[in-house]
């Protein structure tokens, strides 16, 4: 496996493939990392797909990794969604570069994990060009998470540094991006989903409910459509978990 840093657009990243066939097309898929993590902790995944004659491109998130800059955890909760809406905006900047460095065959698949997941599924709302998508303790429900997170906050006495119009206008725009309010535009596009049951930090609930819901869109295509779901585990994916959500992007992004 071949890893080079690269910085495209002003976004590091790192462009991973098999050594002996870095310099070819390939099968591609762009996956994004957690909120408080880099692109390099997500290697694993990285690996198992290089294993599989593919190219995947994990960059930087805004404010994480080579782009820190040197915010506290609650700094960067408060900006989690910019931080989010960023990526979703950059990946239409690394989709182009891709083409333009002649690195992909066919369209490209997405996936990520935690905030990384969240990413991908707001994605997926905006850009039709993603072939298939696998998303790991993801959530679709932008707006319900967003207002949870801001009570959270605020119980806790922080008071939030926008207006009352600044939060309104947060949650239309986050409203766009919400998979709960635009499933059409999932379009039966190949979705895996992994998701553990005891997870306190993205809740299984409401993406398992999502997952109901969009399963009557891929009544005539269910083979498009997983969820893998595990009843002892939290906020971290396992192995099998990981290795389910590899196989499904290599399986609908190559064929």
């Amino acid at each position: 496996m071949k890893v080079v840093h690269e910085i495209w657009e002003g976004i590091p990243l790192l462009n991973v493939a098999a050594e002996d066939r870095f310099a070819e097309a390939l099968p591609t898929v762009v996956f994004f990392h957690g909120h408080m993590s880099a692109k390099e902790h997500n290697l694993h995944y990285a690996y198992q797909l290089a294993n599989e004659g593919m190219r995947v491109i994990l960059p930087d998130a805004h404010l994480h990794g080579d782009r820190d800059e040197g915010l506290d955890e609650i700094q960067m909760s408060l900006r989690f969604w910019e931080i989010v809406l960023t990526s979703i905006e950059e990946l239409a900047i690394i989709h182009t570069a891709i083409y333009e460095k002649n690195l992909a065959v066919g369209e490209i698949g997405i996936g990520g994990t935690s905030m990384g997941g969240i990413t991908t599924l707001g994605a997926l709302t905006v850009y039709p060009w993603i072939k298939a998508a696998s998303v790991m303790m993801g959530a679709a429900n932008y707006v319900q998470l967003a207002k949870a997170q801001m009570a959270q906050f605020e119980s806790k006495g922080f008071k939030l540094p926008i207006t009352d119009d600044e939060r309104k206008q947060m949650l239309d725009t986050l409203a766009r991006f919400d998979g709960t309010k635009n499933r059409a535009v999932f379009q039966q596009r190949p979705l895996f989903f992994w998701h553990g049951e005891q997870d306190t930090t993205v809740p299984f609930e409401p993406t398992f409910n999502f997952y109901n819901a969009l399963k009557e869109d891929y009544a005539e295509v269910p083979e498009r459509i997983r969820f893998m779901r595990e009843k002892e585990s939290g906020h971290a994916v396992s192995r099998p978990g990981m290795l389910a959500a590899m196989a499904w992007l290599a399986e609908h992004v190559a064929e």
